[in-house]
């Protein structure tokens, strides 16, 4: 009302407050000069992956084959496993006991979400790391490779380009550490943008995309141009899909979960009784020692980090009984709960594909019906979904696998149940306290 009691015409009303309007987007000159932060850190995470791993596989051949030939001993007797399993326990219990940084925090506690560690602590968590992978313990390169980019992008970026924002340096490098890993951008992008969904990030994701995506494909084409990667098993190809094909992919994703959240329920407390010797070079090399039994049981297939023994199952499917698949399925996965309750420095992504795999060839053995192609995917589905809770990594990494664009849509159905089973409960990643991350 005015002071003379008459109302405000419309057409000079003051108009309603409406809601904030969103932040302004970046231009194309800010998003342009992201570009060459974006390739150096896409090339030289890639390089660091590359050069960590090839060192790897040439200590691995010189340890699991020049050594034994040498030695007259059986490659992978059971002799030599416990020999090399427990060596290398004491060997990576030493980086962590005596050299500076201590090859960086508990393992169990750090996912694909690194943090910046200090550049004192790189060296060590890259010693242990790479001698890791070529010991045999059952786990991935990827966590500490992700952690010693973030860190080094980190310290390089914040020395040379004082003026970038400190806080895309770890965004640059994680995207740029996944399209190397798996040679592609696409999975880095599905990565970064759950990421973002779940912190709110406001503005146009393209917007926020575009740096992270520039590093990942940038990592993704180096590490595809020096290295050669594959992730494509050669199944037979799958014909589908039928509706029998949708319920096997329903109850193959679905018990893989649940044998998934079986070993992340256990995860604590096997953590827990590791974290009681308290010193490294107890509980590493007591991991070692559980690792070798494991692998004296499993054969030398559940050794490593899995990918190239993935490889070997599918190129014989049938080679195996089901008996045989369950039982390397489970015992890496035993494996898996061991090597990284115990303080080996690795990723869980690439050993809970070897899983999943023989989970789905079990499958694909007990009940023929069960095409094959389709039993790995949704059994990497269902067990990558309870070990990681990334539906986007998860059902990437079981298209890939397989390479038959008929699968898609039963992945994408297959992951409804399974979803349900694992959602709202803990991961296998623990806080410092030693709980479970939910």
């Amino acid at each position: 009302m005015t002071a003379c009691g008459d109302r405000v015409p419309p057409d000079t009303a003051r108009p309603a407050a409406g809601p904030p309007s969103a932040p302004a987007a970046p231009s194309a000159r800010v998003l342009l000069a992201s570009l060459l932060p974006a390739v150096a850190v896409g090339v030289l995470a890639s390089l660091l992956f590359v050069g960590v791993s090839e060192a790897a596989e040439l200590l691995q051949g010189v340890l699991w084959k020049n050594l034994p030939d040498a030695l007259g001993v059986g490659r992978y007797s059971v002799l030599w496993m416990m020999v090399m399993l427990t060596a290398t326990g004491v060997a990576v219990g030493l980086v962590v006991w005596r050299v500076p940084g201590h090859a960086g925090p508990d393992p169990a506690t750090l996912g694909l979400d690194a943090p910046v560690l200090p550049p004192r602590v790189l060296p060590g968590l890259v010693l242990a790391t790479a001698l890791m992978l070529a010991g045999g313990p059952s786990l991935g390169p990827e966590n500490p490779i992700i952690a010693v980019n973030v860190g080094l992008a980190f310290w390089l970026g914040s020395r040379f380009l004082p003026r970038a924002p400190g806080a895309i340096w770890p965004v640059l490098a994680e995207s740029a550490t996944i399209g190397a890993l798996f040679g592609t951008p696409v999975a880095a992008a599905l990565v970064i943008s759950e990421a973002l969904a779940g912190r709110g990030a406001k503005g146009r994701l393209w917007d926020s995309l575009f740096a992270p995506l520039a590093a990942a494909a940038v990592g993704a084409l180096t590490t595809t141009l020096v290295a050669h990667p594959t992730f494509d098993l050669h199944l037979p190809p799958f014909g589908g899909p039928h509706w029998g094909d949708l319920l096997a992919s329903l109850v193959v994703a679905s018990l893989a979960a649940v044998l998934g959240m079986a070993a992340v329920h256990a995860f604590p407390f096997v953590h827990g009784a590791f974290r009681r010797l308290r010193h490294p070079m107890l509980m590493l090399p007591a991991g070692g020692v559980v690792l070798g039994l494991l692998g004296a049981l499993g054969g030398h297939l559940t050794l490593f980090k899995g990918l190239d023994e993935v490889g070997e199952l599918a190129r014989d499917p049938d080679g195996w009984t089901a008996g045989q698949f369950l039982t390397m399925a489970v015992v890496k996965l035993a494996a898996l709960l061991v090597a990284a309750s115990s303080g080996f420095r690795g990723g869980r992504i690439f050993p809970a594909v070897f899983v999943g795999a023989s989970f789905g060839l079990a499958a694909h053995q007990l009940v023929p019906a069960v095409d094959p192609s389709l039993g790995v995917a949704c059994g990497v589905l269902g067990m990558l979904l309870a070990v990681t809770r990334q539906g986007w990594v998860s059902l990437f990494t079981a298209a890939v696998l397989v390479d038959s664009p008929a699968i898609l849509a039963l992945l994408c159905f297959a992951s409804l149940p399974a979803w349900l089973l694992v959602t709202g409960r803990p991961q296998m990643q623990l806080h410092d306290d030693g709980s479970p991350v939910v």
